[in-house]
């Protein structure tokens, strides 16, 4: 009798936490997409480490605008699509915030800024103000995510008709834009 209680118990969490997943998902992200302009206003300064410039610079920035490339168009009508810039099987992995209810993304939002900021740190509709930011608690409570090799994994994998690989410590050091004002606090 108490395996059966315990069983439904375990069951019934399961299925509560399955349910919770999904309407999760169903809902979209929790916090708004509010676009890389928002953090170039204070993440762009040379003596903070010109982050918003290195991420113009890199091929994330471009990675919208890459699906309109002839190589892109070849890769995507093998895969039987036709216009790579519109499929979501695309856009998923070269647009922050593609998917998401329409609700979430502001006025600041452009899909052509291709993976910018809020696809490694999160959708930044929270915690992108100062007076969070200056916070650690308070930003990543905010929804800031610190980026880990899984969160670049979710595009840099085998799912990608281009990948070749993904050596997380050589792309990391190739993107990499510290603040020197914080080394070593």
């Amino acid at each position: 009798m108490r395996q059966s209680v315990l069983g439904f118990c375990l069951g019934f969490a399961a299925l509560a936490a399955f349910s919770a997943v999904r309407s999760a998902a169903a809902n979209g992200p929790a916090h708004a997409y509010v676009g890389a302009e928002k953090c170039k206003m204070c993440h762009n300064a040379a003596a903070k480490g010109a982050q918003f410039t290195k991420w113009t610079e890199s091929k994330h920035s471009k990675a919208h605008a890459a699906l309109a490339s002839e190589e892109a168009k070849k890769v995507a009508a093998a895969k039987g699509i036709a216009d790579p810039q519109k499929a979501d099987e695309c856009l998923r992995c070269h647009v922050s915030g593609h998917g998401a209810p329409a609700a979430k993304l502001t006025d600041k939002y452009k899909a052509q800024d291709g993976v910018s900021c809020e696809s490694c740190h999160g959708p930044g509709g929270d915690y992108w103000k100062m007076d969070v930011m200056k916070d650690r608690a308070k930003s990543t409570a905010a929804g800031l995510v610190l980026p880990t090799e899984e969160t670049c994994k979710r595009c840099h994998n085998a799912d990608s008709p281009t990948f070749k690989g993904f050596d997380f410590q050589a792309m990391s050091a190739k993107i990499a834009h510290p603040n020197p004002q914080k080394a070593g606090k």
